[in-house]
C-alpha cells in the first residue's frame, strides 16, 4: 500500500484541526494513480487558514506520465545517529536505489545532518505528545467517557501523560528548536538535492499487538521509536513524503521505503512514484 502524507498547508485542517501543527493526511492506496486522484480532489486552503502550500501547477493526476528529468536523490539505510536497521529495511533502499539509478537518477550516499542531531528527538517528541494528549482529550468527548491506559498501547499512554505534564513555556521552548531543526533540514534540499531515500520503517511488519506485548512502558516507547524514526522529523519539518511498498521479505511482507520531496513538491512525488511503480508493480500483490 501507498501513503502519501502531504506538505503542510496542502489540505486544509478545517474547523478543528490545526494546519501548523505535526502532521498531515492523505489516504492509503494501492497506486499511485488513485493517491494522485485523491490529492486532487482534498488539496487546497479553507477559509481562515494561514499556512497555505504553494499551489501546484497542474493537476496531480497529470505527474502520472513519470517524465521527471534525471533527479538528484540522497539516500541513507540505516538510523541518523548511526546504528543498522533491521537488514530487511536496509536491503530495501539499497534496492529501491538501484532502481532509482537504473531509472536514471543520480543516487548519493548522503542525508540532511540536521537529522543526526542528538537532542531533537526529545524536543520533537514534546510537541508530539502535547497533540497526542489532546487527541485523547479528543477521543474522550467522542466516547462520552474517559479514555483509560486499557484503550492505548503503552508507548501512546506514556507519550500522552508526557505532553499533559509539559508546562506551556515547555512546549514554547520545544516549538523554538523544532524551527530550527526544520530550517537546517530544508537547507539540504536548496543546497541541490531533489528526493532523500530513506526506509518507511526500521522494523520489519510486526505482528498485530507487539508493541503492547510489553508492559514496561520504556519498553513499548522504544519498540515504537523504530517505526517512527524516519517518518516523524517530516511531521515537523513540513514536507512532503511517500511510503512505497517495492520490497518483500521472506514472510510475504511488504517492506516500505519512502521518499521525501522539498517543501510543496508532491508533484515530484507522485511523478518519481509513477516511474517505479510502472518499473515494478505491486498492486496486484498482497501480504500472505
Amino acid at each position: 500500500m501507498i501513503g502519501l502524507k502531504p506538505s503542510q498547508g496542502r489540505i486544509s485542517a478545517g474547523p478543528f484541526g490545526d494546519e501548523s501543527g505535526p502532521g498531515a493526511a492523505l489516504c492509503i492506496s494501492r497506486t499511485v494513480r488513485d493517491t494522485a486522484a485523491m490529492l486532487d480532489a482534498v488539496c487546497g486552503p479553507g477559509v481562515g487558514d494561514t499556512v497555505i502550500a504553494p499551489p501546484p501547477s497542474r493537476p496531480y493526476m497529470r505527474e502520472l506520465n513519470g517524465d521527471a528529468g534525471p533527479l538528484r536523490i540522497g539516500v541513507i539505510d540505516r538510523y541518523p545517529a548511526g546504528d543498522p536497521v533491521h537488514p530487511e529495511c536496509a536491503d530495501a533502499v539499497r534496492e529501491a536505489g538501484r532502481l532509482l539509478e537504473a531509472l536514471g537518477h543520480r543516487i548519493e550516499a548522503d542525508y540532511p545532518a540536521a537529522l543526526s542531531d542528538p537532542g531533537i528527538g526529545k524536543q520533537i517528541g514534546l510537541v508530539a505528545s502535547s497533540y497526542l494528549g489532546l487527541a485523547l482529550d479528543q477521543l474522550a468527548e467522542s466516547l462520552s467517557r474517559e479514555v483509560t491506559a486499557d484503550d492505548v498501547e503503552p508507548a501512546t499512554w506514556a507519550r500522552a501523560k508526557r505532553g499533559r505534564q509539559a508546562t506551556a513555556v515547555d512546549h514554547a521552548r520545544a516549538l523554538i528548536a523544532c524551527s530550527g531543526f526544520r530550517r537546517a533540514v530544508h537547507q539540504w534540499w536548496a543546497d541541490g538535492y531533489d528526493l532523500l531515500l530513506t526506509p518507511t520503517t526500521g522494523e520489519p511488519p510486526a505482528p498485530l499487538g507487539a508493541l503492547a506485548s510489553d508492559p514496561t512502558v520504556p519498553v513499548a516507547g522504544s519498540l515504537s521509536a523504530k517505526y517512527t524514526a524516519f517518518t516523524r522529523a517530516f511531521n515537523i519539518t513540513g514536507q512532503p513524503a511517500i511510503s512505497l511498498p517495492l520490497s518483500w521479505n521472506s514472510a510475504g511482507l511488504p517492506v516500505g521505503v519512502q521518499l521525501v520531496a522539498a517543501y510543496g513538491r508532491e508533484d515530484l512525488l507522485i511523478n518519481v512514484a509513477a516511474q517505479v511503480e510502472q518499473a515494478r508493480p505491486w498492486a496486484s500483490r498482497k501480504p500472505r
